[in-house]
């Protein structure tokens, strides 16, 4: 196949590090020798307006400052500070101005708006983060005081993360966005196109292909197409991507197809093959997989491939190689390290499992392919993976983007991370199921984790139930507290707002997030309001989770969020504020006395929770029981073994000296030589190293067959003990 396709990711997305659709359709047509490049809007056109030209163009434009907020005319009475700071700023937070974090911590050097304003007391929050983390924090907000400027007087749509995100949100009907594509061109538009015009110059595809994968991607991406529809008719142009899935898959509104030829659902690689296949002429059009065209005017969905899905071990590795890392800037948005991982940073992306092993909850969209169809990756394929992008990124930061990492997957992961000594650090989503041991979390830190996230939703025990989490509150303080003794940071997301969810559950929610910041088993989170969606169960079958009024509100262009009334709950918009206001307390350590009620503007009700209820939960949680099908791992190394005899009042006792060196101090454990002996030759058979498997039945069995006396007075005692706290881990 001779079709050359240029992946585009349209602004905005992350800053840090690339959005990893592209990456992974890209190593997938890697190995079928199809030629394919890759442009990250994203990135470059922030790197083209947030320069000392574009800042100096910028305002430029401006030509009269009456009528601006006060913030905004103290910025522009300062652009001349602002325009001469941004370079080495920007190189800064792209990692290649070394040294300049003295500076910008100083307080003389950037100029400073309404961002700034509560900077006075920050120093607390960087003490375990250092230096350079302050002046990130600090270099931050100086590009979101730019951001502010330009959103107020230059393009209300602009945001670092997103871009006319009000367009593609909820938008049943075309009209408004196609009125929003008929408007001037801003600044931004201009820019990003003739980025566009330059790479396709240089690459001259004929197929472009864009991921849309939220709504603050579809304003560039429509933008991008109606470039090419008029300047190169003759490159066919593909809209994929999460916001596509979502929420178009009832599309029937063809004046989309003004802006592109080809829309795709679910995963990309089969549909977009069969599309290359199409366009070079080897397939019908009839046999395309999961694709919309334009028929006649009409919106027509083909789905006549006889091809399935690409298995896992066939995609590829994620191919990042001609994506711009040494431009993507790293910045902290939140003094908090675990709030700061999704900004700071440049990770390489990766996903362990297709689908989630889950897929009960009852808000979640497993009805579709990309939740719903489970399939994890072996994991020597992953680690197979890991050291081939790292060798092509030089990075060894990993982001395993799973709907909800399968905590057996993660145990054999870390295991083989171990064995093949890949010194990576990573992070990940989980659900917070009992099956995270204390154990489990150790073995993960020692390969490398430092980091998850995860939903525990709305803290209510029938909520919970109502959601079909498969969780309950005692056994997320136990987790929560398994991550953290094992030096594991947790970001939680937070719902509220379910159908039938009473004021009393919202208050008593925010009572359980209280006690598990304040216990400290918690680190990070975010609160967002429950939305209905056509494809949960929920959105399924409302009356049976009491929503007594559903919209039957139904567009043409996107379908996908659902009104409803709750007339059983809470009026569930009044406690927005009150819940986000604690939890940026709660994050920076502040305000656990506060009782739950006191965060609400209204009268809402005292908690029902007595306030020590999580730590509760965490002690009783902390007593373990051994059982036989637990799988025995030494991770230390092999032992110095040294036999001698033991004098004690005139009685010989042959004993036997166990020296574990780790990496910070030894272990010394002294036996009786036989135990000894024996326990030397078992570590070693159980060592991450030797790939075996030994169970705690195995370990009983060798034991008794040495006769060494009792085994389960011996596995609870001191040696054990002493072991279990350098590297014995019981799985």
């Amino acid at each position: 196949m001779k079709t050359k396709i240029l992946f585009v990711t349209p602004p905005f997305t992350q800053l840090n590090t690339p959005y990893p659709a592209t990456a992974y359709l890209k190593g997938y047509f890697n190995t079928l020798n199809i030629d394919t490049k890759q442009l990250d809007l994203s990135i470059e056109l922030i790197n083209r307006i947030f320069c000392s030209s574009g800042l100096s163009n910028m305002f430029a434009s401006v030509t009269s400052s009456e009528g601006f907020s006060t913030n905004s005319n103290r910025i522009f009475r300062l652009r001349s500070h602002y325009i001469s700071c941004i370079d080495d700023v920007m190189q800064f937070l792209q990692g290649s101005n070394s040294g300049l974090e003295h500076l910008i911590c100083s307080g003389n050097y950037l100029p400073e708006a309404s961002r700034f304003t509560n900077t006075d007391d920050i120093d607390w929050a960087f003490g375990s983060m250092g230096i350079k983390e302050k002046a990130k924090y600090l270099a931050t907000l100086f590009l979101e005081d730019i951001s502010d400027f330009i959103s107020e007087v230059i393009d209300s749509d602009f945001g670092f993360s997103r871009y006319a995100e009000s367009i593609g949100r909820s938008a049943y009907e075309f009209d408004d966005i196609e009125n929003r594509l008929k408007a001037p061109d801003t600044i931004f538009d201009r820019e990003m196109l003739d980025i566009l015009s330059g790479r396709i110059e240089d690459i001259n595809p004929d197929i472009v292909a864009f991921t849309i994968p939220f709504p603050g991607n579809l304003y560039g991406a429509l933008k991008c197409g109606e470039w090419l529809k008029r300047n190169r008719p003759d490159i066919k142009i593909v809209f994929g991507g999460g916001f596509v899935n979502t929420e178009l898959r009832e599309l029937t509104d063809s004046r989309i197809f003004d802006f592109t030829d080809f829309i795709t659902l679910d995963d990309g690689e089969t549909p977009l093959r069969n599309i290359v296949e199409y366009i070079d002429g080897t397939r019908s059009v009839d046999d395309l997989k999961r694709t919309f065209i334009n028929r006649d005017s009409s919106v027509v969905y083909i789905d006549g491939s006889p091809d399935g899905d690409v298995k896992q071990k066939f995609l590829g590795v994620p191919d990042y190689s001609d994506l711009p890392l040494d431009k993507y800037i790293s910045v902290i948005e939140v003094a908090n390290p675990m709030h700061a991982l999704w900004s700071n940073g440049r990770w390489n992306k990766l996903t362990l499992a297709h689908g989630c092993y889950w897929a009960k909850c009852s808000f979640c969209d497993g009805s579709l392919d990309y939740i719903g169809r489970y399939e994890p990756n072996k994991v020597s394929d992953i680690c197979d993976r890991i050291e081939q992008i790292i060798e092509q990124t030089g990075y060894r930061g990993f982001h395993f983007v799973d709907e909800a990492a399968p905590p057996a997957l993660l145990r054999e992961l870390s295991l083989e991370l171990l064995r093949r000594r890949l010194n990576i650090v990573w992070w990940t989503n989980v659900r917070f199921e009992q099956n995270y041991t204390a154990d489990l979390c150790r073995l993960m830190k020692e390969s490398g984790c430092m980091a998850v996230s995860g939903g525990l939703e709305v803290a209510s025990e029938r909520i919970l139930k109502l959601i079909n989490k498969g969780v309950s509150i005692d056994k997320v303080a136990v987790v929560a507290d398994n991550f953290t003794q094992s030096g594991i940071l947790i970001h939680t997301y937070l719902m509220y707002g379910f159908p039938t969810q009473t004021a009393q559950e919202t208050v008593d929610s925010l009572e359980v997030v209280r006690q598990l910041f304040e216990a400290g088993v918690v680190q990070s989170g975010f609160w967002h309001r429950f939305a209905m969606t056509v494809h949960s169960p929920v959105g399924k079958n409302p009356e049976q989770f009491g929503v007594s009024s559903v919209s039957d509100k139904k567009g043409s262009f996107a379908n996908n969020d659902v009104e409803f009334e709750d007339n059983a709950g809470a009026d569930h918009a009044m406690f927005g504020e009150g819940l986000r206001k604690s939890l940026f307390n709660f994050m920076h350590g502040m305000c656990f006395d506060y009782k739950a009620h006191e965060w609400f503007d209204f009268k809402a009700p005292s908690t029902s929770l007595p306030r020590n209820m999580i730590s509760r939960y965490i002690e009783d949680g902390r007593s373990v029981v051994i059982k036989d099908r637990m799988r025995v791992v030494w991770l230390g190394e092999a032992a110095s073994v040294r036999c001698y005899i033991r004098k004690k009042k005139g009685k010989k006792t042959e004993m036997c000296e166990l020296i574990f060196s780790n990496k910070t101090f030894d272990c010394v454990v002294n036996v009786k030589q036989k135990t000894g002996l024996w326990l030397n030759e078992f570590l070693n058979k159980v060592s991450v190293n030797s790939g075996s498997s030994f169970n705690i039945q195995d370990m009983r069995q060798s034991y008794e067959d040495a006769d060494l006396g009792d085994f389960d007075l011996f596995i609870s005692g001191y040696t054990v003990n002493t072991l279990k706290e350098n590297g014995l881990l019981f799985l």
